[in-house]
């Protein structure tokens, strides 16, 4: 189960709505308590493909490190990644589980005409063949 807090909850929803028509994308800091997961901060990061990104996100390798270090540097851990869909559903794709690690949680949010309407979060399993939906609290 992964809970994230208002406060990061509002800031992913508004990157989701800023990027609009595009792909956001950011980092999930927070907590974990065994099973349960509970986000304090999201972290914007940028959508580094190169292509259309209306239809694809990328992460630098470097940001995804900062976004690690700057967890640890706040007592927190890096539980996660962010990213939308636009006019789309909250789905994980078949490239979101092939560039996905099994040690995070991948909460999607469908953003339809330009607001939010739904999100669902993800767990790859450890050979990124499937992924299982996570209870998603926020």
């Amino acid at each position: 189960m992964i809970h994230i807090e208002s406060g990061p909850w509002r800031a992913i929803e508004a990157h989701a709505v800023e990027a609009y028509p595009n792909e956001c994308c950011g980092a999930m800091l927070g907590v974990t308590d065994g099973d349960a997961k509970t986000v304090r901060e999201a972290l914007r990061l940028e959508n580094s493909f190169a292509g259309a990104q209306a239809a694809r996100y990328e992460l630098r390798p470097e940001d995804l490190l900062a976004a690690d270090s700057a967890a640890r540097a706040r007592g927190l851990d890096l539980i996660g990644i962010y990213h939308s869909h636009p006019d789309c559903d909250a789905y994980f794709s078949k490239t979101d589980l092939e560039n996905s690690c099994p040690w995070y949680s991948f909460v999607v949010l469908s953003v339809k005409q330009g607001a939010f309407d739904h999100a669902n979060s993800w767990l790859p399993n450890a050979d990124r063949t499937e992924a299982a939906r996570e209870e998603l609290q926020f």
